[in-house]
């Protein structure tokens, strides 16, 4: 091998395992919008808020994605135990109009709305609990139902 084709071997090396690190290191945080307005997610899903319900959690899973049940499970169990909170998950396999509209590029994405249809949140990959309870507070503690 050249010495030139070893210095590039090792910046290709360099360079991925930088992303490499960087990708892990977002996985599972929770981030707030950009400021770029998304889609009513409400309405992405066809549904309104009911009750006291405040946050819609839109879950983007795909069929052969294991992380995505791992989400469902955390999102399920936050859902079940907050009724300012309402869980609903979409497989982009059958909906990539939703995947699109949001900008999603990976499986599982979370994207939490207001009951205005606002986006809160996004996470890709399994969210941290102890990260979205912290998240959401302010929007279940701070709004009347």
């Amino acid at each position: 091998m050249s010495g030139t084709g070893l210095v590039v071997l090792i910046a290709a090396l360099v360079a991925a395992t930088a992303l490499g690190l960087v990708l892990r290191a977002r996985n599972g945080r929770v981030r707030t919008p950009s400021g770029a307005g998304s889609p009513d997610g409400w309405a992405l899903t066809g549904s309104a808020p009911e009750g006291a319900e405040q946050v819609l959690l839109l879950q983007l899973s795909s069929p052969v994605c294991t992380p995505c049940r791992q989400t469902a499970g955390v999102l399920g169990e936050l859902a079940a135990g907050e009724p300012g909170v309402r869980h609903v998950e979409i497989d982009v396999v059958d909906r990539p109009d939703v995947a699109r509209a949001l900008s999603v590029m990976r499986t599982p994405t979370t994207i939490g709305f207001d009951r205005a249809g606002r986006e809160l949140l996004r996470v890709s990959g399994v969210p941290r609990r102890a990260e979205l309870d912290a998240a959401l507070a302010p929007e279940l503690r701070g709004r009347p139902a």
